[in-house]
Formats: structure tokens, C-alpha cells, sequence
């Protein structure tokens, strides 16, 4: 199958099938969805939304978060993964919009990049998520469906991940790509064992495609006699 065909396929599929793709964090503001994606780096969604509303009630606002210590902070996120780091990064984050942005979120992914704590991933998710750029943010998520799709060419990198899906998908429909991809890898295309038996995508899949010519290999369908 032709790259272009499957990516015909796939984004014709999730369009019909998957209308409405956005974050499962939780947020009021640029600045809220900037913590909580910080927040949520080898942490799942789901803890992320617990610890953030008690969060956001003592730092509202850049400027209270940025007149705070990291120790402060601690106490809010410690239950998230890597908690002394998340903390620190939290408050030189705001610290620096503060003062390079008046508190203000840039729009330009490189301009997310200078603030600590913000790598790639996450300035992308910004610049998707609030400004609706066609930056594409690729997590593992995105990362392992992308290949085992077939999507990429069995990038190595998630910057080479991100440069093809962007070559090949719209400019208008990136956005909404990258939560397609992180949903359908959250809840059907799973590292361990993808539930290929409850996937839209199987027509265009790479990786349905290879298992299923392996089966036809070992025990083939039965053909009707007498014709």
C-alpha cells in the first residue's frame, strides 16, 4: 500500500469516526495547561487531574506561581512522578514568563522552549492545543501508533516521527491529528497487546497487515469446493 493511500485511509477514518479529539487534562488557561502537561510527563492524565485543581487554587496565576518556592510547590505535587523536578521546573517556568513575557503565553514553539521544564513535546501541545498551530507534540503514544501503523518509516527519533506525520498530514487537520493518535494509542493501539479485533484502522494498518498475512501463512482460510 502506498503511504499516501494509508494516510488517505486513516484520516478519513478518524474524521468520520472520532469528531470530537482533544486533551483529557484538565485546564482554565494557557498557563494551567502548560502546568498540567508539565506535570504530566511519566504521569498519567488521570493523577494529573487529581492533584492540579488544589494546585491551581494556591498558584492561579503565573505571577502567584512565580512568587512561589519550589518547597511550596513540593507540597501540591508530590504525588505526581518525579515531584522535586516537576516542582523546580513549575516555578522557573513561571518565573520565566514572568519576566521574558509579561505572563503572557508565547505562540512561537521556540519561544515555549526557553521556558525550564518545556521540552519539545510540550511546546507543541501548546502551540496545538491553544494557538491551533499544526505543531505536532508526539509522545510515546503517538510515537508507537505513528509506526506501527505505518504512518512513519519506522522513525527512530520523535523529531523524525513529527517531521513526517507533518509532511503528510494537512496543515489544518495537525492539531486534531495529534490527539487522534494519542487516544487511539491510549485506549485501542496499546504497547502490549493492541485490540486490533475493536480498530477502525485495520484496512490501512502496516502492523494488521503483517500479522494477518502471517496467519493466512499458517492456517489459511478455507477456500468452497466443487467450484
Amino acid at each position: 500500500m502506498e503511504k499516501e493511500e494509508r494516510y488517505r485511509g486513516v484520516i478519513d477514518w478518524f474524521g468520520r469516526n472520532v469528531e470530537v479529539a482533544e486533551t483529557e487534562l484538565h485546564y482554565s488557561d494557557a498557563f494551567q495547561l502548560l502546568v498540567a502537561v508539565i506535570l504530566s510527563a511519566q504521569c498519567t492524565d488521570k493523577r494529573v487531574n487529581m492533584i492540579t485543581p488544589a494546585l491551581f487554587d494556591a498558584f492561579p496565576t503565573p505571577e502567584a506561581m512565580a512568587a512561589a518556592t519550589p518547597e511550596a510547590v513540593f507540597e501540591y505535587v508530590k504525588s505526581a512522578s518525579y515531584p522535586n523536578s516537576k516542582a523546580k521546573h513549575l516555578v522557573g517556568m513561571a518565573r520565566r514568563l514572568v519576566a521574558d513575557y509579561g505572563g503572557r503565553m508565547p505562540s512561537d514553539v521556540d519561544a515555549l522552549l526557553t521556558l525550564p521544564g518545556v521540552g519539545r513535546k510540550t511546546a507543541n501541545v501548546i502551540a496545538a492545543v491553544v494557538f491551533n498551530k499544526p505543531a505536532m507534540a508526539v509522545d510515546t503514544h503517538v510515537f508507537r501508533v505513528s509506526n506501527r501503523i505505518g504512518l512513519t518509516d519506522g522513525s527512530r527519533t520523535p523529531l523524525a516521527t513529527e517531521r513526517e506525520l507533518i509532511r503528510y498530514i494537512p496543515e489544518n487537520l495537525v492539531p486534531r491529528a495529534h490527539h487522534w493518535l494519542i487516544l487511539h494509542g491510549r485506549y485501542v493501539c496499546l504497547a502490549r497487546r493492541p485490540k486490533c479485533e475493536a480498530c477502525g484502522l485495520t484496512p490501512w494498518c502496516r502492523y494488521f497487515e503483517g500479522n494477518r498475512s502471517q496467519e493466512l501463512k499458517y492456517f489459511p482460510l478455507p477456500t468452497m469446493k466443487g467450484k
